[in-house]
């Protein structure tokens, strides 16, 4: 079911990870990133599996929502996983027709799922830890000195937040509408590929017109509030780095610093 996706959500806690700034973990998450992008071998996949896994058991999130997030890149893991097994050169273990099984084939066929389902599961810690108010806040000031150049950071960051706040809601209208058309008695498992997607109209233009109709409601509650943007506007609570974030960040540059030493020495 649709509202068993996680995507978004923000589960609270009063963990270190929770309590870390969030500038740290935004950074935290692009080093991670960095690193998984440099892993080549067993080993360098381990260490960055151990750090994701000691991410999650300090963060106290139940490994149940992790997997459930995984859901919707299902059928991207398992079709990249498929083209590295049978297109990757390498010593030939099985062939048939223009497939063909490798001994590499294989060993990029894990490695790839695990990159992309780690991928994931890293990136959604930061939305799992973080509210979508303090994203918002600790992108804003990373982004800060692009301000000089003329860009909307405020802007920029309010949107990416809301998209973000308002995908578990979508999630649930979409789930809703579709309840309600099979009790009407439509069918979204039948027939061929055009047939599904014909069974798909009834549930895309009610849920587009309930976006724009939520995205009104917003920009005029926003307007009733004299939202105008980031400028001269004042937190009651500034973020302040303290020591456990530093330590956060310097555990994270040492991992990638790990991961990238171990890929030029081949291991």
């Amino acid at each position: 079911m649709l509202k068993d996706v996680t995507l978004g959500q923000y589960f609270p806690g009063d963990t270190v990870i929770h309590r870390l700034d969030p500038r740290t973990k935004i950074l935290m998450v692009i080093i991670y990133i960095a690193a998984l992008f440099n892993a080549e071998s067993w080993i360098s996949y381990g260490v960055v599996l151990i750090f994701l896994a000691a991410a999650i058991a300090i963060s106290e999130i139940r490994l149940t929502a992790m997997l459930k997030g995984l859901k919707p890149i299902v059928f991207i893991v398992v079709l990249t996983s498929l083209l590295n097994l049978f297109y990757a050169s390498g010593d030939i273990i099985a062939q048939w027709w223009i497939f063909k099984i490798t001994r590499e084939g294989i060993k990029a066929a894990i490695l790839m799922a695990a990159r992309l389902i780690m991928l994931v599961m890293g990136t959604f810690m930061l939305t799992y830890t973080t509210s979508p108010i303090m994203l918002t806040y600790g992108l804003e000031l990373l982004l800060n000195p692009l301000k000089k150049i003329k860009v909307p950071v405020h802007e920029l960051a309010m949107m990416m937040s809301m998209a973000l706040r308002l995908i578990p809601t979508l999630i649930e209208e979409t789930d809703k509408i579709m309840s309600a058309q099979k009790a009407r008695g439509a069918e979204f498992d039948t027939g061929n590929l055009i047939q599904k997607a014909k069974a798909m109209l009834p549930i895309l233009v009610p849920l587009f017109l309930s976006s724009f109709r939520r995205a009104d409601e917003l920009a005029t509650a926003m307007e009733a509030r004299c939202y105008h943007g980031g400028e001269n506007r004042t937190r009651l609570n500034v973020l302040k780095m303290t020591r456990r974030d530093m330590i956060a960040l310097i555990l994270g540059v040492l991992v990638l610093a790990g991961v990238i030493v171990l890929a030029r020495f081949g291991l």
